[in-house]
């Protein structure tokens, strides 16, 4: 059964009276024109039954994409301390170049002028010797602004230009917003080809191509390709790309393979260009067999050659998973996109996985994986909030916990081995052979750890929690009516400012 699980933890947001922030830019923004660009999120990015999962900025993801291009600049315009915040976690993750900011003042946001500064530094960017693309992304406050980024000009100096709003009060998560700047770039792309002949791909294969789209480990789009190979195909390149030519080559894909559910703007592109879209993934014996069944189909591919390539590869899986056994407990929370495809191999790999929780979206392209875990006693819950998946841990009580930092922490704290999803899982293959037997070795080191997590919560028992946290000659004593009274006179000052503002 799809569904949310229970909690009575009290969720992780400030109360703001019935008026959140988010509220007050999302009004802002619409009065300021941005009332398209809105609506068009929020149908690509249906949200509930929670309107923003506990996931970092979402300009994390889009700014991600553009970092790791070649030839391509990056340009934000935002709040410094958003800025700020943004390139520290992009370099800390691994950027290797400047990240160009715009800043600006109330005079220049409400005159007008920022937007001319934006144009200026773009302007001042543009060097076809060094650059191919020029991305310039609005944060929450130029996007509720109203800041026109569709008024910079298409190209300059030969340099293309793409402006896009990846606000936090629309894009629900930084996995989506990559799909937001994948898909402007495609819908560029798109039309240069639909104009005339553009620059081929530096590698074009020799056969008809199947792009992957979704981020993934770099060994799996090798493992897909070795796979397609008996039925006439090769792997076509993964969007988001690396550079902007492979734009071209994932356009004229034979069709495409959603390996991540959540590109919906990359989907409409796609289609938009006549192509046929698969979802799932080659995960698993099940998952595998079915989606190459479906590449043929959608390809015109001979029955007997994608037989061919099953009765190569199916067994092969099928010994790695018997050789690498997981017995245990799991349940799986992330904000990656592929929650649903590890909890396949999980549970091919003999766990049992009762609980499955997303931050992403239930779209057409991960039907097959929901029903195909449901059948086997999953429970999946998309945009979940992290109360759910403390609530999964807590009604489940796990070998293991997978998930974000937040959740493998009240796991932890409960003497549950938990593995973080992001860093322990998303880096290793989870497709066809290598796939199979990647995450055994990891998880059952993981959940043999129970014995070492006891003895480290017998050691700290009793060393206090809350106001008591600590070792103590005396315990300090609670004041909650300290408390109450500060409340209150905190609650006095604010409805004293704001009479004084009105």
């Amino acid at each position: 059964m799809t569904g949310p699980a229970t909690t009575d933890r009290a969720p992780d947001r400030i109360d703001l009276g019935g008026c959140s922030s988010s509220d007050t830019l999302r009004e802002a923004a619409r009065a300021a024109g941005k009332s398209d660009v809105l609506d068009q999120y929020a149908a690509d990015y249906p949200v509930g039954p929670h309107d923003q999962p506990q996931s970092m900025c979402p300009a994390f993801g889009s700014l991600r994409v553009g970092l790791r291009m070649r030839r391509t600049a990056t340009v934000l315009s935002g709040s410094a301390c958003c800025v700020y915040g943004l390139t520290f976690t992009a370099h800390f993750y691994g950027a290797r170049r400047s990240v160009g900011y715009v800043p600006f003042s109330s005079e220049t946001l409400v005159t007008g002028k920022l937007f001319e500064d934006i144009k200026e530094a773009v302007e001042q960017l543009a060097d076809p010797e060094k650059l191919d693309t020029i991305i310039v992304t609005n944060l929450c406050v130029p996007t509720a602004s109203g800041v026109p980024l569709r008024l910079l000009p298409d190209s300059i100096n030969g340099v293309r230009v793409i402006g896009i709003d990846v606000p936090g009060f629309g894009v629900p998560t930084h996995a989506e917003a990559k799909d937001v700047l994948s898909g402007a770039m495609l819908r560029y792309a798109r039309l240069e080809a639909e104009q005339g002949p553009v620059a081929a791909p530096h590698a074009l294969p020799d056969r008809p191509s199947i792009p992957l789209l979704g981020e993934m480990f770099p060994a799996d789009p090798m493992g897909i390709g070795l796979m397609l190979e008996p039925m006439g195909l090769a792997a076509g390149p993964v969007v988001p790309v690396r550079e902007w030519r492979e734009l071209y080559a994932a356009l004229d894909g034979a069709a495409i393979a959603a390996i991540h559910p959540f590109y919906t703007a990359s989907i409409r592109e796609f289609q938009a260009a006549g192509r046929t879209v698969i979802g799932s993934a080659p995960v698993g014996v099940d998952g595998t067999a079915a989606w190459l069944d479906a590449v043929g189909a959608a390809c015109g591919v001979a029955q007997s050659a994608t037989d061919a390539a099953k009765n190569r590869f199916l067994p092969a899986i099928a010994a790695a998973l018997a050789a690498t056994p997981i017995r245990g407990r799991i349940t799986v929370s992330g904000y990656e996109g592929s929650e649903l495809l590890v909890a396949r191999l999980l549970t091919e790999s003999g766990a049992e996985v009762p609980y499955v929780g997303t931050a992403c979206p239930r779209t057409p392209w991960s039907e097959a994986d929901r029903q195909w875990l449901e059948a086997r006693g999953t429970r999946i819950v998309y945009r979940a909030s992290l109360e759910q998946d403390i609530a999964a841990v807590e009604e489940f009580h796990p070998d293991l916990a997978i998930g974000t930092t937040p959740v493998v922490q009240h796991a932890k704290a409960r003497a549950i081995p938990a593995l973080y999803f992001t860093n322990l899982i998303s880096a290793r293959p989870l497709m066809g052979v290598a796939g199979a037997g990647s995450l055994a070795t990891v998880i059952n080191a993981a959940i043999g750890n129970q014995a070492r997590f006891d003895r480290m919560r017998d050691f700290f028992d009793g060393v206090g929690t809350g106001h008591a946290t600590g070792i103590w000659t005396e315990t300090p004593t609670d004041r909650p009516k300290f408390k109450a009274m500060n409340a209150a006179r905190n609650a006095a000052a604010a409805r004293a400012a704001e009479a004084i503002g009105s």
